[in-house]
């Protein structure tokens, strides 16, 4: 789960992370009463949307007073802001951020993710702050100093150190830039965060440390311990069809092809995806139904499958152990029924109940291809969505 700038920087603030002062708007003319209570004088104005470079697509500006503020506010309130995160359609503005404007002496990032080759964090450091993380790390790797943590002990202080002589900070920088680490590291385990970033972390010509932007996300399945977190969430800035997936329990991630996937367990959901495009097809999805799917679920997954209307076939891969291929089966041919599909669709499965499940199939005297192998599979569905 993705939380907005202003929203991260709250939680950062909390475990201690040093950020600038400022208020989320949800109106244009509340920006005007947020730049005076701020002194009256420079201040930044900043699009609140899930996605990157809003500075370059028009959403981020600065005001050099209240007025301004308020002028600025009006002209990105409202506004479609493309980004390179976004795509082309853009998303729409409906919350602001307006921040004190700061004298930015440098500015560097500051980073924490998940490494699951090393299966422990790792807190990534760069001179090259501002700029998109995986452009430096694609140009320049070297200039990205990283420091991996145990879980068992914690974050070390020479860990800090290291990162702080790395950016080149001295004298009593080093000192404020290690609690900020620290503060950083606690707020990333303490929320179950997958990622953490200050892109850039500035430093002020008062030789002051802060959090001049702030990205947050969450690992979904550990939720449930923070339900503070859950309302958080802006279900106008994700997608609908994910959105609706979430409701039934399916994990839905939309793309951008033409064959519709419908698989039991994210590993073979993958492995679908990889040999659709092998086969010279592009998948339009990734669905996982989950090993213990019902009839009800499948119901919903095809409903949320044909919501697509760049969907022109469908490839169902399922390895049936606690889903039968019987139940499955019923599932499908009561969604097909009911939702009158009439994109072709390719069935794949083996496992439990296997014959009934493919006698179900035939007898239905609906229009299915049945495939023995993946590769068959993939080879048909691809040829069909043609």
């Amino acid at each position: 789960m993705k939380i907005h700038e202003y929203q991260a920087k709250a939680i950062l603030a909390k475990y201690g992370v040093p950020v600038p002062s400022g208020e989320a708007v949800f109106k244009a003319s509340d920006a005007k009463g947020v730049a005076e209570r701020l002194g009256g004088g420079t201040v930044v104005v900043k699009a609140q949307i899930h996605a990157g470079g809003r500075g370059k697509g028009g959403g981020v500006k600065l005001a050099a007073n209240p007025a301004e503020a308020d002028k600025i506010a009006t002209q990105i309130f409202g506004m479609t802001l493309v980004t390179h995160q976004t795509g082309p359609e853009g998303r729409i503005v409906s919350r602001l951020l307006v921040e004190q404007g700061l004298p930015i002496a440098r500015e560097l990032y500051l980073g924490l993710v998940i490494d699951r080759a090393a299966g422990r964090p790792v807190i990534m450091a760069s001179q090259d702050g501002g700029m998109e993380i995986e452009t430096v790390a694609e140009k320049t790797p070297e200039r990205i100093h990283k420091e991996y943590v145990n879980p068992a002990t914690g974050l070390a202080p020479f860990q800090t150190r290291k990162l702080a002589f790395a950016l080149g900070l001295e004298g009593d920088q080093v000192g404020k830039f290690g609690k900020m680490v620290t503060a950083l590291y606690n707020a990333f385990i303490g929320t179950d965060a997958s990622l953490v970033e200050i892109n850039p972390l500035i430093v002020t010509k008062a030789g002051d440390l802060l959090a001049l932007d702030a990205k947050m996300t969450f690992d979904d399945s550990a939720l449930s311990r923070h339900p503070g977190l859950k309302e958080l969430r802006d279900l106008d800035e994700e997608d609908a069809l994910e959105v609706e997936a979430s409701k039934f329990s399916l994990n839905y991630i939309r793309l951008d092809g033409t064959i519709g996937c419908m698989v039991n367990g994210a590993g073979l959901a993958m492995a679908t995806m990889d040999i659709i495009k092998l086969a010279g097809g592009e998948p339009a999805n990734f669905l996982d139904v989950g090993g213990g799917a019902n009839k009800e679920q499948i119901r919903n997954a095809f409903k949320i499958l044909m919501s697509d209307k760049n969907v022109r076939a469908v490839l169902i891969n399922i390895f049936g152990g606690i889903l039968r291929c019987d139940i499955l089966a019923a599932g499908v041919i009561a969604a097909v029924q009911e939702l009158g599909v009439r994109v072709p669709i390719v069935i794949r499965m083996e496992g439990t109940n296997v014959e009934e499940g493919k006698q179900m199939l035939r007898e239905s005297a609906l229009n299915f291809t049945t495939a023995n192998s993946m590769g068959e599979a993939a080879r048909q569905v691809v040829e069909l969505a043609k």
